[in-house]
């Protein structure tokens, strides 16, 4: 509990110092609300923009976590796949990494023409930016195990799904949940970009959208509550998975054990 303490203090203590001098500039030097809003006013617009906020919050984390959910499913299916199968593995990886390093801003257009359904598309546009790094982290685990387990696996005749399942597997947990941290953000931008792109209003309208509507109506105190949220949904994100992986981990990989004093 003290060492955790001692690990907050010093980022919070700065962040403190930091907002008081941003509301301190903006008091001094009488800059309208409209130019740049000081903290307080963020804090009391982010208070009574609420009701507005809180339903594209909501629509931001659900779009988030679908595609996170079918990147984890499909890139790790697809990893064991690989695995099972260096043929596919050397057919199918090079379209990944297509996919990985085409711009996704360049390609949501395009999904979104072709997808009918608003929702599928703003999906599929941010599981395009969180499949690959479950994909690369799971077939990097999965191919780093120790050749000298597998000779031993082998040696006591245990077959290919016997040692994935004992073995491969187990052993790609830590770099599997290290792309799962990495793919919960980047799931975030890419839904994010996704509504940017999408830019439908009404219901269903996401965080991105209210902070081009605030743009557009000059409601800086909004947009600024808005980015807030952003900020501290991906925070939530990372620590959540973090969270995850020291669980899982925890009792078994040097990488989650408590370090010697």
């Amino acid at each position: 509990m003290t060492r955790t303490v001692r690990r907050i203090a010093p980022p919070a203590v700065l962040a403190l110092v930091l907002l008081v001098f941003w509301e301190a500039m903006v008091r001094l030097n009488g800059t309208p609300e409209y130019i740049l809003p000081g903290p307080l006013s963020i804090g009391r617009t982010l208070w009574s923009d609420w009701p507005v906020l809180w339903p594209s919050l909501l629509v931001t984390l659900q779009i988030t976590f679908l595609a996170l959910l079918v990147a984890v499913l499909g890139g790790g299916g697809l990893a064991v796949l690989f695995a099972l199968s260096p043929t596919v593995e050397r057919a199918l990886f090079p379209f990944a990494v297509v996919l990985q390093v085409t711009p996704v801003v360049a390609v949501a257009p395009l999904i979104l023409i072709y997808v009918e359904n608003t929702l599928v598309a703003v999906v599929l546009v941010a599981w395009i930016v969180a499949f690959f790094p479950v994909l690369s982290n799971s077939v990097l685990g999965l191919n780093s195990v120790d050749h000298n387990l597998r000779d031993l696996f082998a040696l006591y005749g245990a077959g290919r799904w016997r040692t994935l399942r004992l073995l491969r597997i187990p052993a790609a947990m830590p770099f599997f949940m290290a792309g799962l941290r990495i793919a919960g953000g980047l799931a975030l931008i890419g839904a994010v970009v996704a509504e940017y792109v999408a830019g439908t209003a009404g219901s269903g309208t996401g965080l991105a959208w209210r902070i081009l509507e605030a743009g557009y109506r000059l409601q800086i105190p909004r947009m600024f509550a808005a980015l807030l949220l952003l900020a501290l949904t991906g925070i939530f994100v990372f620590l959540l998975f973090s969270a995850i992986s020291h669980l899982v981990l925890r009792r078994w990989h040097e990488s989650a054990l408590p370090p010697e004093r």
